[in-house]
């Protein structure tokens, strides 16, 4: 028997589903993977593909961790979060974005990720349509097919910043349109929406009776002089979503500790699912979350601070190679370069390839645009030192200069 006879044989027997067979690996983490195969080499890779922050957690954060673990704050809590955490996160919201949130209408869950599958999974069924802006972060295609739903993509134009308008979005709606997605700042783009056009598309998708489901993860990183979140339309709150997370604005990653808030109908949905799934968030992260939402907020600002500074650095970097063009982000840490003039060089044929010669070459990890929905751009992080970045963008310029 063959090897390929074997697998296909095995694979038969194992009869898996059918909503496990609809989606793919997460993009990014096979890069992480990838990344981390060669160190295990002892080779030296620039990594510009883990969207994670460089800081460290803030001291206070870990001390609140250090002391639930001491004082025994280590069993099962309530499947939504503590009284406490979920207090604290409408408190916070409330304090800076003006909404109106009760302790029914939030849930903690184990990451952003979590909360943005378990928000999908109990409003999305079978035939369902949701619109989704590209470029889209990763995940939220795989998510919408393992609920059994259809994506709508919202092609934007890159020369526009990737705007997306009540207008772009109303085009697409039909009697099937169950969800709207928003993503401000946007994970890979940066591109940041403004007040008016988040606005105008919660009014839109309020009159037809459609959800939206706004991912704001990286709200707290945006880099206008407003933050803005739709969770401050609270006349609109009835069909809205809004979710969140503490990894980024806390550079708490590994912590595992994000939320939703929305109506308490779909929080108590979202909490019946988690019941049967992860249970409660880790109690100790509980705790941490709780002192960095109540705690001061100097270090939020610190590192928006310090991520301006290195955005403004790798984009002139990236700029400054020849065949290289890159839309200055507005929020988040991420840019996208457009590397089209690239393709059709040396046998590349798309950003994958790009990406892929990239990392075993150049050793330069990157994230390539197909699985954010274009095929001519690769997301780099710049949530790393200036050093780093130099290191990382000499390397790419040898490389691309070499095609």
């Amino acid at each position: 028997m063959t090897m390929a006879s074997f697998t296909r044989e095995t694979t038969e027997a194992l009869r898996l589903t059918d909503r496990i067979n609809r989606i793919e690996p997460s993009a990014t983490m096979m890069v992480v993977a990838e990344a981390d195969k060669l160190r295990s080499q002892g080779i030296d890779v620039v990594d510009f593909g883990a969207g994670e922050p460089h800081f460290a957690t803030p001291p206070h954060i870990k001390e609140a961790a250090i002391a639930a673990i001491q004082s025994n704050f280590t069993k099962y809590t309530a499947v939504a979060g503590t009284a406490e955490l979920r207090d604290a996160i409408a408190h916070r919201h409330n304090v800076d974005f003006d909404s109106d949130y009760r302790r029914e209408e939030v849930i903690a869950s184990v990451g952003g990720k979590h909360a943005i599958f378990n928000a999908l999974q109990v409003l999305v069924d079978h035939g369902d349509e949701v619109i989704l802006p590209v470029p889209y972060w990763v995940s939220f295609k795989d998510i919408v097919r393992y609920a059994g739903g259809n994506c709508v993509l919202l092609a934007t134009d890159e020369s526009q910043g990737f705007r997306v308008t009540a207008e772009m979005v109303g085009r697409l709606i039909t009697p099937r349109t169950k969800v709207i997605v928003l993503n401000s700042p946007s994970n890979p783009t940066g591109a940041v929406m403004n007040a008016e056009d988040m606005t105008e598309v919660v009014r839109l998708a309020h009159q037809r009776g459609i959800w939206v489901l706004s991912d704001e993860c990286y709200v707290y990183l945006n880099y206008g002089k407003q933050k803005f979140s739709v969770g401050s339309l609270r006349e609109f709150k009835e069909r809205m979503l809004v979710l969140g997370s503490l990894s980024k604005t806390y550079a708490m990653t590994g912590w595992r500790l994000g939320y939703a808030l929305a109506p308490a109908a779909v929080t108590s949905a979202m909490a019946k699912l988690q019941s049967q799934s992860t249970s409660n968030p880790t109690s100790i992260a509980q705790k941490a979350a709780i002192a960095a939402l109540k705690g001061g907020q100097d270090c939020v600002e610190q590192m928006r601070r310090e991520y301006i500074r290195l955005r403004d650095h790798v984009v002139e970097g990236l700029r400054s190679i020849p065949g290289v063009t890159c839309t200055l982000p507005e929020g988040a840490f991420y840019a996208y370069p457009n590397i089209l003039s690239f393709l059709g060089r040396s046998g590349l044929k798309s950003a994958s390839d790009l990406a892929g010669r990239l990392l075993r070459e150049a050793h330069v990890a990157t994230v390539p645009g197909e699985g954010f929905g274009t095929n001519d751009h690769i997301r780099i992080s710049y949530a790393t030192s200036k050093a780093e970045l130099d290191r990382g963008l000499e390397r790419m310029r040898k490389f691309l200069a070499a095609l």
